[in-house]
C-alpha cells in the first residue's frame, strides 16, 4: 500500500514539475511579448516627439523624447533579462538563473536615475540660458495622444507585470505611467505660454526630472532590497505551516526559511514538531511525504526537514512543558516558544525562543526568559536557543 501511495506521490510530482515547466514558458513568452509592445509604442512616440521639440525649439519635449528612448531601452533590457533568467540550473549555478531578472529590474532603474539626472542638468542650462518655444496645433494634438498612449500603455504594462510576477514590467510601467504625467505636464505649459506668453518650460523640465530620479531612487531600493534577501510573503508561509500541520504526527511547524531565487522560485526549509515516540522509519515517510505536499500545492522545494520531539511518555514532563511554556510567552516581545523538551533522566530542558526584532535587547530579553525558567528547575540544566521567526510580520 505504500508503495502505490509513493508511486502515485512521484507521478503527481512530475505532473506538476510539468505544469512548472509549462507555466514558465507562458509566463516567458508573456513577459517577451509585452517588452515588444512597449519598444514599438516608445519608438513611434519618440519619433513623433523627438520632431515636434525640434521644430518648436522646446527643451521639455526633447526631454520627453529622450524618456521615451529610455523606456524602449528598459523593455530591451527586460526581454534580455528573461531570456538569461530562462536558463537551466548547471553544475556552476544549481538553484537556476532567476535573480537575473532582479539584476534587469536594477539596470532599468539605473537607467530611470540616469535619464532623470541628465534631463535635470539640461533643463538648468535651458533656465540659465533660456530659448523662446514655437508651438502649432498639430503639435499639441500629437501631445495630447501620446499622454493618452502612454496613461493605456503603463496600466497595460504594469498590470501585465503584477499579473506574472515580474518587476522588470511592474518598474517600466510605473515609469510609463510616469510619463503619461511628463508629458501632460509639457502640455499644460504649452498651453500657458499660448494664452500668457510665459514660458515655464525649463522650470517645468527640472520639477519633472527630480520626479524622475525620486522615481528611480525607488525602483533601485526596492530592488536592491529583493537582492540582499527580504522576510517571505506571510501569507505563503501561513499556507506551507497549514499544508505541513495536516499531517496527523505534526503538532507544530517552525524555523520556516525560504531562499528567493527569482520570481516565484523557492527553496527552503522547517522544522516539525512530533511525538518522542516517533521512529526513524515513520519520520523518513513523513518528511518525504511533506516534501511532495508542499512542492505540489506551493511550488516550494524544501531541501531539509527538521524534527523537535515533544514530551508523550511522561506526565510530569508533559506537565513541565506546560507551565514552561506560560511563563515563557508571559515575557515581554516573546513571539513562540517550540521545541520544548524535558529529559527527566539527563536532567536537561531544551527549547527554542524567538523574540521580536522590536526588542530593542535581545540579549537581556533572553537573560530574563533564562532565569525565569532556572528559578523554576534550578535542578535542570538549561539549553536555550535565541532562535529567529523569519517569516515574523
Amino acid at each position: 500500500m505504500n508503495q502505490l501511495k509513493t508511486v502515485s506521490q512521484s507521478q503527481a510530482a512530475d505532473q506538476k514539475e510539468n505544469t512548472a515547466l509549462q507555466e514558465a514558458a507562458q509566463r516567458e513568452k508573456t513577459i517577451i511579448r509585452t517588452s515588444v509592445i512597449g519598444i514599438l509604442a516608445n519608438v513611434v512616440l519618440a519619433a513623433f516627439k523627438g520632431v515636434i521639440g525640434v521644430l518648436s525649439g522646446s527643451i521639455a519635449i526633447v526631454l520627453d523624447a529622450v524618456n521615451n528612448i529610455t523606456d524602449a531601452g528598459s523593455s530591451l533590457v527586460t526581454i534580455i533579462g528573461t531570456k538569461l533568467a530562462a536558463m537551466q540550473p548547471n553544475r556552476k549555478h544549481p538553484f537556476g538563473y532567476g535573480r537575473i531578472e532582479y539584476l534587469s529590474a536594477m539596470i532599468i532603474a539605473a537607467i530611470v536615475l540616469d535619464a532623470g539626472i541628465s534631463s535635470f542638468v539640461e533643463s538648468v542650462k535651458k533656465i540659465l540660458n533660456p530659448e523662446t518655444p514655437d508651438y502649432s496645433t498639430p503639435s499639441l494634438l500629437i501631445l495630447g495622444a501620446a499622454v493618452v498612449i502612454k496613461i493605456l500603455m503603463g496600466r497595460y504594462v504594469k498590470k501585465v507585470g503584477e499579473r506574472v510576477h515580474s518587476d522588470s514590467l511592474v518598474n517600466s510601467g510605473k515609469d510609463a505611467v510616469m510619463d503619461s504625467v511628463i508629458s501632460a505636464s509639457t502640455l499644460v505649459a504649452a498651453v500657458i505660454y499660448l494664452t500668457t506668453k510665459i514660458s515655464l518650460e525649463a522650470w517645468l523640465g527640472a520639477v519633472i526630472s527630480i520626479v524622475i530620479i525620486k522615481s528611480g531612487f525607488e525602483m533601485l531600493r526596492d530592488t536592491i532590497s529583493q537582492l540582499l534577501g527580504e522576510r517571505v510573503d506571510a501569507e505563503l508561509a501561513r499556507a506551507i505551516r497549514q499544508t505541513v500541520c495536516s499531517f496527523p504526527l505534526v503538532r507544530g511547524v517552525y524555523d520556516l526559511v525560504l531562499n528567493n531565487y527569482g520570481p516565484d522560485n523557492f527553496n527552503g526549509s522547517l522544522h516539525i514538531e512530533v511525538p518522542d515516540t516517533s521512529t526513524a522509519e515513520q519520520l523518513d515517510e513523513l518528511t518525504r511525504s511533506i516534501t511532495v505536499k508542499v512542492y505540489l500545492e506551493h511550488r516550494v522545494i524544501l531541501t531539509a526537514i527538521g524534527v523537535y520531539s515533544y514530551n508523550t511518555r511522561h506526565d510530569q514532563a508533559m506537565l513541565m512543558e506546560q507551565r514552561i511554556r506560560e511563563a515563557v510567552s508571559s515575557c515581554q516581545g516573546v513571539l513562540q516558544i517550540h521545541g520544548v523538551y524535558v529529559n527527566e533522566e539527563r536532567k536537561t530542558i531544551r527549547f527554542d525562543v524567538v523574540i521580536s526584532f522590536d526588542v530593542k535587547n535581545r540579549k537581556a530579553a533572553y537573560e530574563e526568559i533564562y532565569g525565569k525558567v532556572n528559578g523554576m528547575y534550578p535542578e535542570y540544566e538549561l539549553q536555550i536557543a535565541l532562535d529567529t521567526d523569519f517569516s515574523e510580520s
